[in-house]
Protein backbone atom coordinates (compact mmCIF):
# COMPACT_ATOMS: atom_id res chain seq x y z
CA UNK A 1 0.00 0.00 0.00
CA UNK A 2 1.23 3.48 -0.83
CA UNK A 3 2.29 5.50 2.21
CA UNK A 4 -0.49 7.65 3.66
CA UNK A 5 0.56 11.23 4.42
CA UNK A 6 -0.49 13.46 7.28
CA UNK A 7 -1.93 15.88 4.72
CA UNK A 8 -4.24 13.17 3.38
CA UNK A 9 -5.50 12.39 6.88
CA UNK A 10 -6.22 16.08 7.48
CA UNK A 11 -7.97 16.31 4.11
CA UNK A 12 -10.19 13.38 5.08
CA UNK A 13 -11.06 15.01 8.41
CA UNK A 14 -11.82 18.31 6.64
CA UNK A 15 -14.01 16.64 4.02
CA UNK A 16 -11.85 17.70 1.07
CA UNK A 17 -10.09 14.43 0.27
CA UNK A 18 -10.55 13.43 -3.41
CA UNK A 19 -13.10 10.67 -3.79
CA UNK A 20 -10.67 8.32 -5.53
CA UNK A 21 -8.38 8.32 -2.46
CA UNK A 22 -11.00 7.64 0.20
CA UNK A 23 -11.26 3.86 -0.13
CA UNK A 24 -7.51 3.36 0.32
CA UNK A 25 -7.30 5.71 3.29
CA UNK A 26 -10.36 4.25 4.99
CA UNK A 27 -8.79 0.81 4.62
CA UNK A 28 -5.60 2.19 6.14
CA UNK A 29 -7.50 3.64 9.10
CA UNK A 30 -9.26 0.33 9.77
CA UNK A 31 -5.80 -1.22 10.13
CA UNK A 32 -4.40 1.68 12.19
CA UNK A 33 -6.83 2.56 15.00
CA UNK A 34 -4.53 5.19 16.50
CA UNK A 35 -4.56 7.23 13.30
CA UNK A 36 -8.32 6.66 13.03
CA UNK A 37 -8.70 8.16 16.51
CA UNK A 38 -6.66 11.18 15.45
CA UNK A 39 -8.89 11.76 12.44
CA UNK A 40 -11.97 11.49 14.66
CA UNK A 41 -10.44 14.04 17.05
CA UNK A 42 -9.75 16.47 14.20
CA UNK A 43 -13.34 16.12 13.01
CA UNK A 44 -14.55 16.95 16.51
CA UNK A 45 -12.24 19.98 16.60
CA UNK A 46 -13.74 21.16 13.32
CA UNK A 47 -17.24 20.72 14.73
CA UNK A 48 -16.35 22.71 17.86
CA UNK A 49 -14.82 25.53 15.82
CA UNK A 50 -17.85 25.72 13.53
CA UNK A 51 -20.19 25.83 16.51
CA UNK A 52 -18.16 28.62 18.08
CA UNK A 53 -17.46 30.84 15.09
CA UNK A 54 -19.97 30.13 12.32
CA UNK A 55 -22.67 32.37 13.87
CA UNK A 56 -20.36 35.35 13.37
CA UNK A 57 -20.70 34.92 9.62
CA UNK A 58 -24.41 35.71 9.89
CA UNK A 59 -23.79 39.12 11.45
CA UNK A 60 -24.59 42.15 9.30
CA UNK A 61 -21.69 43.99 7.71
CA UNK A 62 -21.29 47.31 9.61
CA UNK A 63 -22.50 50.26 7.45
CA UNK A 64 -19.26 52.14 8.16
CA UNK A 65 -17.23 49.33 6.62
CA UNK A 66 -19.44 49.22 3.53
CA UNK A 67 -19.19 52.99 3.17
CA UNK A 68 -15.41 52.86 3.50
CA UNK A 69 -15.28 50.26 0.76
CA UNK A 70 -17.20 52.46 -1.69
CA UNK A 71 -15.00 54.49 -4.09
CA UNK A 72 -15.46 58.29 -4.07
CA UNK A 73 -15.90 58.62 -7.85
CA UNK A 74 -19.60 58.70 -8.73
CA UNK A 75 -19.00 57.56 -12.32
CA UNK A 76 -17.85 54.11 -11.24
CA UNK A 77 -21.24 52.74 -10.28
CA UNK A 78 -20.26 49.22 -11.31
CA UNK A 79 -17.37 49.37 -8.88
CA UNK A 80 -19.39 50.15 -5.74
CA UNK A 81 -21.25 46.79 -5.47
CA UNK A 82 -18.03 44.91 -6.16
CA UNK A 83 -16.19 46.70 -3.39
CA UNK A 84 -19.10 46.24 -1.00
CA UNK A 85 -19.10 42.54 -1.73
CA UNK A 86 -15.35 42.43 -1.19
CA UNK A 87 -15.76 44.18 2.15
CA UNK A 88 -18.34 41.62 3.19
CA UNK A 89 -16.03 38.76 2.23
CA UNK A 90 -13.14 40.28 4.16
CA UNK A 91 -15.33 40.75 7.22
CA UNK A 92 -16.57 37.17 7.08
CA UNK A 93 -13.02 35.82 6.73
CA UNK A 94 -11.83 37.97 9.62
CA UNK A 95 -14.92 37.31 11.71
CA UNK A 96 -15.04 33.58 11.15
CA UNK A 97 -11.96 33.09 13.30
CA UNK A 98 -11.61 36.53 14.84
CA UNK A 99 -14.91 38.14 15.77
CA UNK A 100 -13.20 39.18 18.98
CA UNK A 101 -11.60 42.09 17.11
CA UNK A 102 -15.03 43.62 16.52
CA UNK A 103 -16.29 43.26 20.05
CA UNK A 104 -13.80 44.83 22.42
CA UNK A 105 -13.78 44.50 26.17
CA UNK A 106 -17.43 45.35 26.67
CA UNK A 107 -18.86 43.35 23.78
CA UNK A 108 -20.50 46.50 22.38
CA UNK A 109 -19.44 45.96 18.78
CA UNK A 110 -16.77 48.69 18.82
CA UNK A 111 -13.17 48.07 17.86
CA UNK A 112 -11.07 47.99 21.00
CA UNK A 113 -8.17 50.37 21.53
CA UNK A 114 -4.94 48.41 21.37
CA UNK A 115 -5.75 45.67 18.85
CA UNK A 116 -2.59 43.71 19.62
CA UNK A 117 -3.65 42.62 23.13
CA UNK A 118 -7.09 41.73 21.79
CA UNK A 119 -5.47 39.68 19.02
CA UNK A 120 -3.71 37.77 21.80
CA UNK A 121 -7.11 36.98 23.34
CA UNK A 122 -8.48 35.90 19.97
CA UNK A 123 -5.57 33.51 19.34
CA UNK A 124 -5.88 32.10 22.85
CA UNK A 125 -9.60 31.51 22.38
CA UNK A 126 -9.06 29.68 19.10
CA UNK A 127 -6.35 27.49 20.64
CA UNK A 128 -8.65 26.75 23.58
CA UNK A 129 -11.51 25.78 21.27
CA UNK A 130 -9.24 23.49 19.25
CA UNK A 131 -7.49 21.57 22.01
CA UNK A 132 -9.75 21.38 25.06
CA UNK A 133 -12.23 18.98 23.40
CA UNK A 134 -9.43 16.47 22.83
CA UNK A 135 -9.84 13.29 24.85
CA UNK A 136 -6.72 11.30 24.05
CA UNK A 137 -4.29 14.07 23.11
CA UNK A 138 -5.30 17.33 24.80
CA UNK A 139 -1.64 18.21 25.48
CA UNK A 140 1.65 17.58 23.73
CA UNK A 141 3.60 16.86 26.94
CA UNK A 142 1.79 15.57 30.02
CA UNK A 143 2.20 16.71 33.61
CA UNK A 144 4.14 13.53 34.43
CA UNK A 145 6.97 15.24 32.50
CA UNK A 146 6.36 18.69 33.95
CA UNK A 147 10.04 19.55 34.44
CA UNK A 148 10.77 18.69 30.80
CA UNK A 149 7.67 20.58 29.64
CA UNK A 150 8.65 23.76 31.48
CA UNK A 151 12.27 23.57 30.35
CA UNK A 152 11.29 22.94 26.73
CA UNK A 153 8.69 25.72 26.51
CA UNK A 154 10.98 28.17 28.34
CA UNK A 155 13.76 27.47 25.86
CA UNK A 156 11.51 27.88 22.83
CA UNK A 157 10.01 31.17 24.08
CA UNK A 158 13.35 32.45 25.32
CA UNK A 159 11.95 33.25 28.77
CA UNK A 160 11.63 31.33 32.02
CA UNK A 161 8.10 29.99 32.36
CA UNK A 162 6.43 28.59 35.46
CA UNK A 163 2.87 27.27 35.21
CA UNK A 164 0.80 28.54 38.14
CA UNK A 165 -0.47 26.09 40.75
CA UNK A 166 -4.26 26.22 40.71
CA UNK A 167 -5.08 23.17 42.83
CA UNK A 168 -6.43 25.37 45.68
CA UNK A 169 -9.05 26.53 43.17
CA UNK A 170 -9.85 22.98 42.08
CA UNK A 171 -7.82 22.83 38.86
CA UNK A 172 -4.73 20.70 38.30
CA UNK A 173 -2.22 20.98 35.48
CA UNK A 174 -2.53 18.20 32.90
CA UNK A 175 0.27 19.41 30.58
CA UNK A 176 0.94 21.79 27.75
CA UNK A 177 2.02 22.29 24.19
CA UNK A 178 3.96 24.57 21.86
CA UNK A 179 1.90 26.51 19.29
CA UNK A 180 2.75 28.81 16.39
CA UNK A 181 2.39 32.49 17.19
CA UNK A 182 1.15 35.40 15.07
CA UNK A 183 4.57 36.47 13.84
CA UNK A 184 6.25 37.02 17.22
CA UNK A 185 7.55 33.46 17.52
CA UNK A 186 6.08 30.39 19.21
CA UNK A 187 3.66 30.49 22.12
CA UNK A 188 2.96 28.11 24.99
CA UNK A 189 -0.37 26.72 26.13
CA UNK A 190 -0.81 25.19 29.58
CA UNK A 191 -3.98 23.21 30.19
CA UNK A 192 -5.73 22.61 33.51
CA UNK A 193 -8.67 20.40 34.47
CA UNK A 194 -10.95 20.04 37.48
CA UNK A 195 -12.81 17.05 38.84
CA UNK A 196 -15.87 17.27 36.60
CA UNK A 197 -13.78 17.57 33.44
CA UNK A 198 -13.97 21.33 32.96
CA UNK A 199 -10.80 22.69 31.40
CA UNK A 200 -9.09 26.04 31.27
CA UNK A 201 -6.01 27.11 29.36
CA UNK A 202 -3.26 29.65 29.96
CA UNK A 203 -1.83 31.01 26.71
CA UNK A 204 1.62 32.60 27.01
CA UNK A 205 3.29 34.64 24.28
CA UNK A 206 6.46 36.69 24.17
CA UNK A 207 5.48 40.16 23.04
CA UNK A 208 7.32 42.58 20.79
CA UNK A 209 9.66 44.98 22.54
CA UNK A 210 8.02 48.30 23.29
CA UNK A 211 4.46 47.02 23.55
CA UNK A 212 2.77 48.68 26.49
CA UNK A 213 1.70 46.80 29.58
CA UNK A 214 -2.02 46.44 30.13
CA UNK A 215 -4.31 45.83 33.05
CA UNK A 216 -6.74 42.90 33.08
CA UNK A 217 -9.13 42.94 30.16
CA UNK A 218 -12.02 40.62 29.45
CA UNK A 219 -13.79 39.50 26.31
CA UNK A 220 -16.38 36.82 25.68
CA UNK A 221 -17.87 34.88 22.77
CA UNK A 222 -20.90 32.83 23.79
CA UNK A 223 -19.88 30.80 26.87
CA UNK A 224 -16.12 31.16 26.31
CA UNK A 225 -14.53 33.95 28.30
CA UNK A 226 -10.95 35.24 28.20
CA UNK A 227 -9.05 37.39 30.68
CA UNK A 228 -5.90 38.75 29.06
CA UNK A 229 -3.08 41.11 29.91
CA UNK A 230 0.49 42.08 28.97
CA UNK A 231 3.17 42.22 31.64
CA UNK A 232 6.59 43.36 30.48
CA UNK A 233 7.72 41.19 27.59
CA UNK A 234 5.05 38.55 28.13
CA UNK A 235 1.40 38.36 27.12
CA UNK A 236 -1.05 36.09 28.93
CA UNK A 237 -4.61 34.95 28.21
CA UNK A 238 -6.68 32.71 30.49
CA UNK A 239 -9.61 31.04 28.71
CA UNK A 240 -12.48 28.91 30.00
CA UNK A 241 -16.21 28.35 29.71
CA UNK A 242 -16.85 29.83 33.13
CA UNK A 243 -18.81 32.79 34.51
CA UNK A 244 -16.82 36.02 34.41
CA UNK A 245 -16.56 36.31 38.20
CA UNK A 246 -15.29 32.74 38.60
CA UNK A 247 -12.76 33.09 35.79
CA UNK A 248 -11.68 36.45 37.19
CA UNK A 249 -10.88 34.88 40.56
CA UNK A 250 -8.65 32.33 38.83
CA UNK A 251 -7.01 35.06 36.73
CA UNK A 252 -6.18 36.97 39.93
CA UNK A 253 -4.47 33.86 41.32
CA UNK A 254 -2.56 33.31 38.07
CA UNK A 255 -1.40 36.93 37.99
CA UNK A 256 -0.28 36.88 41.64
CA UNK A 257 1.81 33.74 41.12
CA UNK A 258 3.39 35.01 37.92
CA UNK A 259 4.32 38.27 39.64
CA UNK A 260 5.97 36.39 42.53
CA UNK A 261 8.41 34.53 40.24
Amino acid sequence: MQAISEAQLHALADGVLPEEQRAAINAYLRAHPQDAARVDAWREQNRQLRALFDPLQQEAVPPALLQAAAPPAANHGWYRPAMQAAAAVVLVLAGGMGGWLLRGDGGDGMLATGASPLALARSAAIAHAVYTPEVRHPVEVGVEQEAHLVQWLSKRLGSTLQPPVLSPLGYHLIGGRLLPGDGDGPVAQFMYEEGTGKRLTLYVAKERAGRQETAFRYTQEKELGVFYWIDGQMGYALSARLPKAELGKIADAVYAQLESH
